[in-house]
């Protein structure tokens, strides 16, 4: 599943806030509970390399990671480009899982009886 780091600043009292989120949405204020702030910027955290001698290293989230990131390693290579364009591949395959997931509760969730 994807995984967004927000940056939010409230419009009426100013604070500046972090939240994960599962996508790039709206939060309400911590302090004065103003609603729907907008992220400010937002950064991709459903995967990371993580350099190591003469390595890169690709962790990438599970699609049905519900609450937090679950890293799992993808594999080691030589160059950063590579690790960069196969973490990019195993992210998208990873949100396909996950649309894949949920479409097959909405068609479970359409076919129980009423």
């Amino acid at each position: 599943m994807a995984w967004i780091l927000n940056r939010y600043q409230c419009y009426r009292c100013e604070l500046v806030w972090e939240d994960e989120w599962s996508c790039m949405c709206d939060d309400d204020c911590p302090h004065c509970g103003a609603r729907h702030c907008s992220p400010l910027e937002s950064e991709d955290l459903s995967g990371y390399i993580e350099k190591a001698p003469s390595t890169f290293i690709v962790y990438v989230s599970d699609a049905i990671a519900s609450d937090a990131p679950e890293y799992f390693e993808v594999g080691r290579y030589r160059t950063e480009r590579t690790a960069k364009a196969v973490m990019t591949r195993v992210i998208r395959r990873e949100w396909n899982r996950a649309l894949d997931l949920f479409d097959a509760e909405i068609h479970q969730a359409s076919s129980l009886p009423s």
